[in-house]
C-alpha cells in the first residue's frame, strides 16, 4: 500500500509542475491588432497600456473609458468605432495589473493609485486643462468615483470631469455580492497564492459567464481573450491582491459614495437588473 502511495505521489509531482508552467494562450488576431495599435506610457517606472483614436474632426468632446475587473481596456473594442463618430478624442487604459499594463508583484494596488494612474495619462497627452467625459464599468466605476471626489476638491493639477457614465458596477458596498471566488482571493490569506497558481481558463470562464445577461454572454474565443489579457505577464499571480478593491470600497464609502451624492455635474448610470453581484431591486433602490 505504502509504495501505491508514493507512485501516485512520483506521478503527481511533475503533472503538478507541468501544469503550472503552462503558457499563457496566444493573442488572437483581434487582440493582437489591439495592442498593436495602442501605446505604453511610464507611471513612476512601471509601464501602461492605453489606446488613443482621434475621432470626430472639429470636436471638443473628449471620452476616457475605464474598464471592470478583471479584464481590460479591450472590453471597450466593439463600440470603439461608434464613440468615435460622437468624441474627438477616445482614450482608454489597462489599469496596473491589467492586460497589457505592468503586473508588479508584491504590490500594494489601490483605486487611489489607478486613479493617479488616469491623471498621469491625460498629463501624458496634454489633456489635463481639457474638460473630460468619463465612461466606466465595474472595478472602473470606483476609480471614477475617487477621480469625481478629486475633482469636487478643486485642487490643481486634478482632472476637469464635463460629465460621468457609470455602468453595472458596485459603489455601494452594502448591496454589493461578490463571486464565491472573489471572496476566496481577497480573504483567503495563504490559500489565495495557491488559488491563483490553480486557476486556468475553465475556472476561470464558468466563474466569469453568469455575470453577465443570458443572452449577451461572450462567446469561448471572447472569453479566451479575456484570459489571454490576464495570464499576459502572469496577471493570475495578482488577481488576488487587486481583489483589494473590495476592501477599499468599504472603508472609503463616505468619501466615495458622498462623491456621488452631492454631484453637480451630468451624471447617467446604465443598470442591467440580472447583474448577480450587484442585484435588483436593492441596488437600484439605493441608487435612487
Amino acid at each position: 500500500m505504502r509504495e501505491w502511495w508514493v507512485q501516485v505521489g512520483l506521478l503527481a509531482v511533475p503533472l503538478l509542475a507541468a501544469y503550472l508552467h503552462i503558457p499563457p494562450p496566444q493573442l488572437s488576431p483581434a487582440l493582437h491588432s489591439w495592442k498593436s495599435s495602442g501605446k505604453f506610457f511610464t507611471y513612476k517606472g512601471l509601464r501602461i497600456f492605453y489606446q488613443d483614436s482621434v475621432g470626430v474632426v472639429g470636436s471638443p468632446e473628449i471620452v476616457v473609458l475605464l474598464h471592470g475587473f478583471p479584464t481590460s481596456s479591450y472590453d471597450w473594442y466593439k463600440i470603439w468605432e461608434g464613440l468615435t463618430l460622437r468624441f474627438h478624442r477616445v482614450i482608454a487604459l489597462d489599469f496596473l495589473g491589467f492586460g497589457f499594463s505592468d503586473k508588479p508583484r508584491p504590490h500594494h494596488y489601490s483605486i487611489f493609485e489607478q486613479a493617479s494612474i488616469v491623471e498621469a495619462l491625460l498629463r501624458h497627452l496634454g489633456l489635463q486643462n481639457r474638460r473630460i467625459n468619463l465612461l466606466s464599468h465595474d472595478y472602473g466605476d470606483i476609480v471614477a468615483q475617487e477621480l469625481l471626489y478629486r475633482f469636487k476638491q478643486n485642487r490643481s493639477g486634478r482632472l476637469t470631469i464635463k460629465s460621468l457614465c457609470l455602468s453595472n458596477g458596485g459603489i455601494f458596498p452594502e448591496t454589493h455580492r461578490p463571486l464565491l471566488l472573489q471572496k476566496l482571493l481577497k480573504d483567503g490569506g495563504v490559500l489565495s497564492p495557491i488559488l491563483t497558481r490553480l486557476m486556468n481558463f475553465f475556472v476561470f470562464s464558468r466563474g466569469l459567464t453568469p455575470v453577465f445577461g443570458p443572452y449577451t454572454r461572450p462567446s469561448e474565443s471572447e472569453l479566451w481573450d479575456m484570459w489571454a489579457g490576464i495570464r499576459n505577464n502572469d496577471g493570475n499571480l495578482v488577481i488576488d491582491s487587486l481583489l483589494q478593491y473590495i476592501n477599499q470600497r468599504k472603508k472609503f464609502r463616505r468619501r466615495w459614495v458622498g462623491a456621488l451624492a452631492s454631484v453637480t455635474i451630468p451624471i447617467h448610470f446604465i443598470y442591467g437588473p440580472l447583474d448577480p453581484v450587484n442585484p435588483y431591486p436593492e441596488f437600484l433602490e439605493l441608487y435612487r
